[in-house]
């Protein structure tokens, strides 16, 4: 028992460490692929990261890391496409709005999960994480927005919320459809994964240009591809391998909520990597942001950590069964009272002793 509850708590903290790593590492990688290399292809890169994924699954398989289950495709249809909707949609939110808004929308995820799982599941948090998921909230608004960034339109306004949206569903569904289809998180991505490259190579012709019959500069087909930027392009791809899988074994373990708070962690720690390591300033608004949002993520975590071990103690609790004794009637009392009681234990009567009793019933 205690060898299965110290997995059960060590599990998490290392799938949400790799995503953190993986997560907060794309995010330099993607960088230096559409900056330093001039790859802006979105959609692109998001197919490609797919289509790693999958090739990564299908090897995952084949060294025996899992064993590959066909999944009804109307059931996992929707988490493809909610994926692709929410790298849809955020992009078009971050071309549309602000960074400030960009980044409310981010943090609004967590309460719009919050409200679509007491909602639809039924689902309800207790009063202090929610108290909790606001504190984090907070912090985290208030270190990286400005007064004066806002929605630019109403279009904007609308975007965003579709990516709200999206990616709520997405996070919801990437832990419901393991429960509901009885599938790891391998056996899940590796389903899913051709559906959601299907939308995105239909999707590619329609917002990035690519150049069909005039592969130009700045045309997907007249992209120069040189050796490093293959290479950045390939260490991206396998970081958005590592943070899929990741994302579905976090979520998988825990709850949505609860990788969402690790999102904001991530949040915290390029805040305070940009600060440590690449000279950005931290004015007073950002240093208290990030230290109320820390405290909300610590107040978090000792819920999450007091509630396992309250439903670790419920598993250890002795059962407690009746014991018959010469005394009794055989169904623990004595002249109605209950006689004795033992912790997993049951005196088991001996065949002479049920021989003899069938032949008194009779």
């Amino acid at each position: 028992m205690a060898g299965k509850g110290n997995s059960d708590f060590y599990k998490p903290v290392a799938y949400g460490l790799l995503n953190i790593v993986s997560a907060s590492g794309i995010v330099f990688a993607n960088k230096a692929v559409m900056t330093t290399f001039g790859f802006h292809f979105i959609y692109a890169l998001t197919l490609i990261h797919t289509i790693t994924t999958l090739l990564g699954m299908k090897v995952f398989a084949y060294m025996g890391l899992y064993e590959a289950k066909k999944l009804p495709k109307i059931s996992i249809a929707p988490l493809a496409g909610a994926y692709v909707g929410y790298i849809v949609l955020n992009n078009l939110n971050l071309q549309l709005n602000t960074v400030g808004f960009y980044q409310i929308s981010k943090i609004a995820v967590a309460p719009a999960v919050l409200l679509a799982e007491a909602v639809f599941f039924g689902k309800r948090a207790s009063r202090k994480v929610v108290a909790a998921i606001v504190v984090v909230c907070l912090g985290v608004g208030l270190s990286t927005i400005t007064d004066t960034q806002m929605g630019s339109n109403w279009v904007g306004w609308g975007v965003g919320g579709g990516a709200v949206a999206s990616t709520a569903l997405y996070q919801i569904w990437a832990g419901t459809k393991q429960k509901e289809l009885g599938a790891g998180s391998m056996q899940l991505l590796n389903e899913y994964s051709p559906i959601a490259a299907g939308f995105l190579g239909v999707l590619i012709p329609i917002f990035e240009p690519v150049g069909w019959t005039d592969p130009v500069p700045g045309t997907l087909l007249g992209y120069q591809y040189s050796l490093a930027a293959i290479a950045a392009i390939a260490i991206s791809a396998g970081l958005g391998l590592l943070v899929s899988l990741s994302t579905f074994l976090v979520i998988g373990a825990t709850s949505s909520l609860t990788y969402n708070v690790v999102g904001h962690i991530k949040t915290v720690i390029i805040l305070m990597g940009g600060c440590m390591f690449f000279g950005d300033e931290m004015p007073l608004k950002k240093l208290a942001g990030i230290s109320i949002a820390m405290l909300g993520i610590m107040w978090y975590s000792q819920l999450k950590l007091s509630a396992a071990a309250a439903g670790t103690a419920r598993e250890k609790l002795p059962v407690y069964t009746a014991v018959p004794t010469s005394d009794t009637n055989g169904n623990g009392t004595v002249n109605g009272r209950f006689n004795s009681f033992n912790e997993q234990s049951v005196t088991r009567a001996s065949p002479r002793t049920n021989s003899l009793k069938a032949a008194a019933e009779s």
